[in-house]
């Protein structure tokens, strides 16, 4: 087993970081939440050599969940997360992506495996103990890597800010619980990647995001 790292794939309109988490030695991974443009996302796979056992997604609004059904399709492997909380998210993404303007080419997405709170999922020895971090999305999970002091936290936390909770489901005050109770206890080294722009600290976070003061 070689070090964990991580790529960024952006894709769709939305900008949205689709993660490839990967084993450095064996390049055996996973893609996290493929929002769409599958071929971009084959393209950056193909080119490094990750073989893909899994798409993990964090939650299931369109631009992260949007080309699930197609990618796993194109490589054969299993859907696993969100929480079956975000399952009305995932049957509705054809009708989210009309009303966006988008291409048929997004379907409805049935996960081969829900997650819950404390489960663990892993790749290439690399093991991920999952939060259910609810208020962006009521089954919004969050996948944390203990021995590399790292989590990927999907639309929960981004570096300066919140994710949005003016979509369905949403809640402020669930999302900033989910942050104080689940995240900032990971401790001020923990580093993370998120769903959209740079990743960071939480211990930065916790020091100068704005929305977490007094938290």
């Amino acid at each position: 087993m070689g070090q964990l790292q991580a790529g960024i794939v952006p894709v769709t309109p939305f900008q949205q970081n689709c993660s490839i988490l990967f084993d450095a030695e064996t390049k055996i991974g996973v893609v996290v939440d493929p929002g769409g443009e599958v071929a971009k996302i084959k393209e950056a796979l193909t080119t490094q050599g990750i073989t893909i056992e899994a798409i993990w997604l964090t939650h299931g609004h369109i631009d992260h969940a949007g080309g699930a059904m197609e990618l796993k399709e194109a490589l054969g492997v299993d859907i696993v997360g969100p929480h079956r909380d975000d399952d009305f998210l995932l049957k509705g993404l054809a009708v989210q992506a009309q009303q966006f303007g988008l291409d048929g080419a997004v379907r409805n997405c049935t996960p081969d495996r829900w997650l819950n709170e404390g489960e663990t999922v892993s790749f290439g020895g690399h093991d991920f103990e999952v939060l259910h971090c609810p208020g962006h999305a009521p089954g919004h999970v969050v996948f944390v890597n203990h021995a590399a002091k790292f989590a990927h936290v999907g639309d929960v936390l981004f570096r300066g800010s919140i994710g949005r909770t003016d979509l369905p489901g949403g809640n402020h005050d669930q999302l900033l619980a989910s942050i104080r109770d689940k995240l900032l206890p990971l401790g001020d080294t923990f580093g993370f990647l998120c769903g959209h722009g740079p990743g960071g600290q939480i211990g930065e976070e916790r020091r100068t995001n704005p929305f977490l003061t007094g938290l």
